[in-house]
């Protein structure tokens, strides 16, 4: 952080940010980067019971968890009361009862930021998601996109994040690919495993989060795709995985088509592991586009996948912590 970032956050240490969805897993990390900056927080959450556990992240007093749904127009309204900055990172991966694309990414999108704009924020961030087109045939990418206009409408000065896949301990990627090998005899390449990634640290996206509202003149009214230094096929990714938790495991194609049939007869389960707008998704490449802002223009220098995901994923090792050490007295690499 450089000297006029530092005087701008010691000017504004104390005013309050509103954060939405500040309980999910890139919310944990927003709201730490966020409290370590002097900022008081109020996480604006469905359930703030499964939000306590972020209370410790600043001083007594610091962060202030508050029960408020998206969908109300009055919770909203008490949620960025007062606020000098409203982050929206609401959003979900796949529909779910009442949780759908268009309630959440769209109207609720637009909710928030119309009710920041009202309440006189200065600082809009709102979190949609690399590769997000009025014009893909994913209907989480569509949404995404639809969110996006209704922001920019409501609030013009709003700073839009575009993350591609987010990694981070409590991701939904490594460790998932992690725990299903630790049963299953192969890993599934969707498509063949040709899809490219840019994944990008959760510590980076609050980080970038975080930039937003401390020096607004960077981001306002701007979009910013954010992908980490390297681009990764689908191969490569489960490969890593594999290497970091010392397995060997069968990494078996999946045809588009046999993938979309399976998901078409799983998506509708609590736990279904894909569904067929993700196998959509999985047609298209999810890496930075040329022109395209990016943690460079936040002066911001993104992490490696290779300097995190071994410090998490050592725990699905078949020895876990200590599988360096019985690897060595039994001879093997």
């Amino acid at each position: 952080m450089n000297a006029s970032e530092t005087e701008m956050r010691e000017a504004m240490t104390y005013e309050l940010v509103t954060v939405f969805g500040g309980s999910g897993f890139i919310g944990r990390h927003t709201v730490r980067a966020l409290a370590q900056a002097g900022y008081r927080v109020r996480v604006a959450v469905r359930k703030p019971n499964n939000a306590n556990y972020l209370l410790p992240a600043g001083t007594v007093g610091q962060i202030q968890i508050l029960k408020s749904n998206v969908l109300r127009d009055d919770d909203v309204a008490e949620a960025v009361h007062g606020a000098h900055a409203v982050i929206n990172l609401v959003g979900v991966l796949k529909p779910w009862g009442s949780q759908r694309f268009e309630a959440l990414h769209v109207d609720a999108a637009a909710r928030v930021a119309a009710a920041a704009a009202e309440a006189g924020a200065q600082v809009m961030v709102h979190l949609s998601a690399l590769g997000a087109s009025l014009e893909s045939a994913s209907s989480y990418a569509r949404s995404k996109a639809k969110g996006e206009a209704k922001v920019r409408e409501a609030f013009p000065a709003a700073t839009i994040l575009r993350p591609s896949l987010v990694f981070g301990p409590e991701d939904d990627f490594f460790n998932r690919f992690a725990g299903m090998a630790r049963f299953s005899p192969f890993l599934p390449l969707i498509g063949g495993g040709q899809t490219k990634f840019q994944p990008v640290f959760v510590g980076d996206v609050a980080a970038a989060i975080r930039k937003a509202v401390v020096d607004p003149a960077t981001a306002r009214g701007r979009a910013y795709d954010l992908g980490g230094p390297v681009a990764y096929s689908f191969r490569e990714l489960l490969e890593i995985v594999l290497r970091d938790t010392g397995r060997r495991r069968i990494l078996l194609p999946i045809p588009f088509a046999l993938a979309s049939f399976g998901a078409a007869l799983t998506q509708f389960l609590p736990l279904a592991p894909l569904t067929m707008d993700q196998v959509t998704l999985l047609k298209q490449d999810n890496v930075l586009l040329k022109g395209a802002l990016t943690f460079d223009d936040l002066r911001l220098d993104p992490t490696t996948v290779e300097a995190i995901v071994p410090s998490y994923l050592w725990r699905f090792r078949p020895k876990g912590q200590f599988h360096a050490m019985a690897s060595a007295s039994a001879g093997t690499p």
